[in-house]
């Protein structure tokens, strides 16, 4: 008899974590299918997200899921007296659920937390110089995202991202496609891809570019992404991101194999929203 009921209980143990992906799939829909956003959110968003009054119908009902998803599922906290109110949190989710617009639950599965600060923070660092000696110094920060699953954004810089949306600039898209990144273990620039060969044609594509933009950037040359991406394969992608979510035009015309490598990740083209910034 005890017997049989262990049996029985690890055929039900293997057969849930076989489907406890489409299990929780099941669950988040039956939470969040009478949920929706309000009509103040709405506006929050028209007023505050230039994308999202540029944005079709359909992709706009899915921005607005995810959202409702988003904000259910994470935790969005102020720092340094910053009080979150639902405003903040529509923008920041707006944003983030933003790259993912097209892809199923969950959406960043290793987020956890994203901690607010009214401005720029001080980071305490450490370094050392050529003999060995321990520097201790603080440096500035606009925002950060931890492998952990906690991002860290400055609130004025998420506002100025959104106040500014052809810029090429936006901190949320920036530290959220370092999450993107980081999905796969790793923070090199490649995020989570379906097969060898688009994981093959990732690197041709990414490193090429990547190489142009440090070439161009060490030779004065003009560019369409912001200098910053030639930091390191990391924050090219984040840095490209940001490019082309707010100046695809530009993108496309600078490097059209990168634009439409982007194109095929993101599953969206962000040209038709981007006409009347």
């Amino acid at each position: 008899m005890i017997n049989s009921v262990l049996l029985l209980a690890l055929v039900l143990f293997v057969l849930i974590y076989w489907r406890w992906s489409m299990i929780q799939h099941h669950i988040w829909k039956r939470k969040y299918i009478a949920q929706g956003l309000s009509r103040n959110d709405k506006a929050v968003l028209l007023k505050y997200m230039s994308i999202y009054r540029h944005m079709t119908d359909k992709d706009r009902a899915s921005l607005e899921r995810h959202i409702v998803w988003f904000l259910g599922e994470k935790r969005i906290l102020g720092r340094d007296g910053l009080k979150v109110n639902r405003a903040m949190e529509l923008v920041v989710a707006a944003d983030a659920c933003l790259l993912v617009l097209n892809k199923p639950w969950p959406l960043y599965p290793n987020v956890k937390e994203v901690l607010l600060y009214p401005s720029s923070y001080y980071v305490p660092q450490t370094s050392k110089d050529g003999a060995g000696l321990v520097n201790y110094h603080t440096s500035v920060r606009q925002g950060e995202s931890w492998p952990g699953g906690t991002l860290v954004l400055s609130w004025h810089d998420v506002l100025e991202g959104n106040r500014l949306p052809g810029d090429g600039h936006n901190l949320v898209f920036h530290e959220f496609a370092h999450q993107l990144d980081q999905q796969t273990g790793q923070t090199n620039g490649t995020p989570a891809l379906i097969s060898r060969e688009q994981y093959t044609h990732w690197a041709k594509v990414f490193q090429r570019a990547y190489s142009n933009l440090k070439s161009h950037v060490a030779y004065q040359m003009p560019h369409v992404i912001h200098s910053y991406g030639a930091t390191n394969e990391a924050e090219f992608f984040a840095v490209v991101t940001e490019t082309f979510i707010e100046k695809p035009a530009e993108l496309k015309s600078y490097d059209p194999e990168l634009f439409t490598l982007l194109c095929q990740y993101y599953q969206f083209n962000p040209s038709d929203w981007a006409k009347s910034f």
